[in-house]
């Protein structure tokens, strides 16, 4: 076992280190100036295809076979709208100090392109099987490099990701909630959840998008006004809380004193990782469920991720970030739980200690049924359609056993399974980079 935690450690250290996140930054800033800074220039052409076109879609389907772009974002956000958003922000701030804040915007401004291109990519090379649309980076590592090994890799590594990062620390996240905030034991929240996600799962994409539409939105409706409140108990320091973020982040309060650097560079590590640990734009999972969408407009797609992207980090991350910030929490060396609970909970009171534990709940659920349909369609690559009710058996199980057991290792190793994933998904898009053209883009401008 000693081997098993020092190999991971090792691996994780390289694809979780300083030259792999220059990479992750370093493709959105490749897409970024290839399509012209296009989330930040249209932004209002983006929003009104995206979340104003909720409210006048007429003739999306929603069925087993084809989901709304909508419901396909939907399921998206919620396998990355998980534990991050509340332990990946405090996580960050904690070892990264406020300034990691400011380094978590800029990997989500230029994950919305890298995301865009994985949507777009996802949808073009999409193929039908059973009457419905399946993509992925598999899909387009294969027909669109012609590297099929590529496509093998990705999808195994996805596989047990799911398995892991997407299942099995979920579970233990909902369990630990679920026993800090309402007494309940592990065993009988295994018993629930399993049963709760079976019923979902073998519902297919149909029923995990159906629950999703509906709970993404009362979740981030629910969170927003949580924050709302905090926020404007403690309004007068939130000035302040953005000119720690902005000073933290290029570590001027020490460059008077000749540290000028340090605090910089963890600010940076922590906001990337956590930041893209949130987000998931770069690591290739949220195009499984985009190319599902019933479109045929890859670039209207690539919108929704970034909708996606701006959501969980900007509005979703920040407003955890300042209520950490503006409710003078002790963020040194604090748990990640304890210092979101602490921020909540001196506003709220023992409310504030119930809705974290209900967040958690919330937001780890959906990661893990959406997450199922990211695994199950990777191993339904690897395996050409068969066995996919035993995957489906195996999660279920593996959901149970996520609640009842420490999962330490699991969760290094499922984090470094993240971030193999990204490698030959990065190595697509820059390959790929001449199929999708500003040109093409520039036409919905008009």
């Amino acid at each position: 076992m000693d081997t098993v935690i020092k190999i991971n450690s090792f691996i994780n250290g390289i694809v979780w280190g300083p030259f792999m996140l220059c990479i992750l930054l370093g493709v959105g800033i490749f897409y970024s100036f290839k399509m012209h800074f296009f989330q930040i220039r249209h932004f209002k052409l983006w929003w009104k295809m995206t979340f104003c076109s909720i409210f006048t879609q007429t003739g999306s389907k929603n069925s087993n076979n084809r989901l709304s772009p909508f419901r396909a974002m939907a399921t998206a956000l919620a396998g990355a709208i998980g534990t991050g958003n509340i332990v990946g922000v405090a996580g960050a701030i904690s070892l990264g100090g406020a300034g990691a804040v400011f380094w978590m915007w800029a990997a989500a401004v230029f994950g919305m392109s890298t995301i865009f291109a994985e949507n777009v990519l996802g949808v073009r090379y999409r193929e039908v099987r059973n009457g419905c649309f399946v993509g992925g980076p598999m899909y387009y590592i294969e027909k669109g490099l012609h590297c099929k090994w590529g496509a093998v890799i990705f999808a195994i590594l996805c596989t047990f990701a799911a398995l892991g990062m997407g299942n099995m620390t979920q579970a233990n996240s909902v369990a630990g909630a679920l026993k800090s905030g309402f007494d309940i034991s592990p065993q009988i929240s295994g018993i629930v959840i399993a049963a709760a996600a079976a019923f979902v799962i073998f519902g297919g994409i149909g029923r995990i998008s159906a629950l999703t539409e509906k709970l993404v939105p009362f979740m981030a409706l629910l969170y927003i006004l949580a924050a709302f409140i905090v926020l404007a108990v403690n309004f007068k320091k939130i000035p302040g809380a953005f000119a720690e973020i902005i000073c933290g982040a290029f570590d001027l309060k020490c460059a008077a004193g000749g540290f000028m650097g340090y605090g910089m560079s963890r600010a940076l590590k922590y906001g990337i990782s956590r930041g893209v640990f949130s987000n998931e734009a770069g690591l290739g999972s949220s195009p499984i469920v985009h190319a599902a969408a019933d479109t045929d407009d890859p670039y209207t797609q690539g919108m929704w991720g970034i909708f996606q992207v701006f959501i969980d980090t900007i509005v979703l991350c920040t407003l955890m970030a300042l209520c950490i910030l503006t409710t003078d929490s002790d963020i040194c060396e604090q748990d990640s739980i304890i210092l979101s609970t602490e921020a909540f909970s001196s506003v709220l009171g023992n409310t504030g200690k119930i809705f974290i534990s209900v967040s958690i709940v919330l937001f780890a659920f959906a990661t893990l049924v959406s997450w199922c349909y990211f695994g199950e369609k990777s191993f339904e690559y690897l395996s050409k359609g068969r066995f996919i009710v035993l995957y489906r058996v195996i999660y279920i199980a593996a959901s149970y056993i996520g609640c009842i057991m420490s999962l330490s290792l699991v969760w290094d190793i499922s984090d470094t399974l993240n971030g193999l994933m990204a490698l030959p998904n990065l190595a697509a898009l820059i390959l790929l980079s001449n199929k999708i053209r500003y040109s093409e883009l520039s036409t919905r401008l008009k």
